[in-house]
């Protein structure tokens, strides 16, 4: 073989080489390993003392187990801790209990859970969770920390929402802090009910069914989290006195009921500086009442805004940018809107501060239309539907509108929001034109070589 045929054909290998994907999925469900000679974690725990720490060795430990004194167990990813029991893999019935760093699968599709905590001021902690059903579940549990723990669903992909649990499931549970955690795949991300003063901050929430869950809590903070791919970003319900805050959710439109962030029945609380994008419904407001919607980021959805039986809560500083509907509201007073920018709203400055002298009104032509046929959908941007919601002024002092809204979007606060997901965008990007240019430039020197070989 002559040498620029070799060479031509170590370059097409090459490039072979570089198309096979690096990784590929892990089933966990079919990738079990086996019970028969695992070690039994239940008598090494027995045999430890109140305190005690205990440094498990590489190896597969075998579960269900039930800790009932203040001991701290520990290991790393080379350990993990296997139950197919109908029973929750570890059930922690002690105060002050830490566990910390090795891999836990629950490979039973009873309604169980991973971890079942029912002590106060447990530590949950770097923890590779892989559940066939919940994963943590706290009951009566206060002043717990549960950080930097990966939970994911690990039964079968076709599995609808009502046959997997919960990721972190939470009831009665005070003072709890939930950071930093990685759920993937779960029923709800994290399920909040009827608990105070919670911190539930950074965690990332993938392809679940409503990423944040809360029911009945108070004075708590929603803050920083990230969301993706789910049914819900955040549903926010029966809430009062709590801080939803710096979060983005996006793409949250795969349902009919998709939104970034739902607030049903939600009273004295705070909704500021989140962003909102790619979702069916940015945010949902219902219901509620003396809120402060201030700051937030919405972008991109089908519909920015949607009010429905909302009454005296603060819109302010908002950005709504490139929404198919903008805003939407159905028997909604004495909302205070000020000072939001509109993308699609012409205004005027007469006196070039800022803020247009003429007020933007929410039409409600639209919506009514579509709630009497959804047939109309098909028609909408269309010029004949636009005529007629321009021609639509019905009870247009009732309408709900912004008296003072901006003529220019906020730059800065744009930024602030979006500088992490942009960083990220373009080290993507990036990476994807090296691999391009490195591809290009391999099928140019073939087709240059293959040129002289002819010749």
């Amino acid at each position: 073989m002559m040498f620029r045929e070799r060479i031509v054909l170590s370059m097409l290998l090459f490039i072979g080489i570089l198309s096979i994907p690096l990784s590929y999925p892990f089933d966990t469900a079919n990738a079990a390993p086996e019970t028969k000679d695992a070690i039994p974690l239940q008598s090494i725990i027995d045999g430890s003392s109140p305190g005690e720490v205990l440094v498990l060795e590489p190896g597969i430990y075998s579960g269900p187990v039930s800790i009932d004194k203040n001991i701290s167990i520990r290991g790393d990813s080379s350990v993990t801790l296997l139950n197919t029991e109908a029973e929750s893999t570890i059930t922690i019935r002690s105060d002050g209990v830490t566990l910390q760093g090795f891999t836990v699968q629950h490979l039973t599709n009873e309604p169980t859970a991973a971890i079942q905590v029912e002590g106060d001021r447990v530590e949950i902690t770097g923890l590779d969770i892989q559940s066939q059903s919940f994963g943590i579940v706290l009951r009566g549990s206060v002043d717990g920390l549960i950080h930097s723990n990966t939970i994911s669903w690990a039964g079968p992909e076709s599995a609808s929402s009502g046959q997997k649990g919960n990721g972190i499931d939470l009831y009665n549970s005070h003072r709890t802090h939930i950071e930093d955690n990685k759920i993937t795949g779960m029923r709800d991300g994290i399920y909040l009910e009827n608990s105070r003063n919670l911190m539930v901050k950074a965690n990332t929430l993938l392809h679940t069914r409503y990423g944040i869950h809360c029911m009945y809590i108070d004075g708590s903070s929603v803050v920083d989290n990230v969301g993706e791919n789910n049914s819900t970003g955040a549903m926010v319900m029966g809430v009062k006195n709590t801080v939803v805050s710096g979060n983005s959710f996006r793409k949250q439109n795969e349902n009919v009921h998709s939104q970034g962030i739902l607030l049903y029945d939600v009273q004295q609380s705070s909704v500021h500086n989140n962003v909102v994008e790619g979702n069916r419904v940015g945010m949902n407001i219902a219901e509620s009442s003396g809120n402060e919607i201030r700051g937030n980021v919405v972008l991109r959805n089908f519909i920015g805004i949607q009010l429905v039986l909302a009454e005296d809560n603060q819109f302010t500083r908002n950005q709504f940018v490139s929404n198919v509907i903008e805003a939407s509201a159905m028997d909604s007073r004495n909302n205070e809107m000020m000072e939001n920018y509109w993308d699609s709203f012409q205004g005027l400055d007469l006196n070039n501060d800022g803020i247009s002298e003429l007020s933007y009104g929410i039409n409600p032509f639209y919506e009514q239309v579509v709630n009497r046929n959804s047939a109309y959908q098909l028609f909408f941007q269309s010029p004949g539907m636009i005529f007629m919601s321009n021609l639509f002024t019905e009870g247009k002092a009732e309408w709900t509108s912004d008296r003072s809204p901006l003529m220019s979007m906020e730059a800065e606060s744009q930024t602030t929001k979006s500088g992490t997901q942009g960083s990220q965008a373009i080290k993507e990007t990036t990476g994807v034109w090296i691999v391009g240019c490195i591809l290009l430039g391999m099928a140019t020197f073939i087709m240059i070589n293959m040129g002289v070989l002819r010749k």
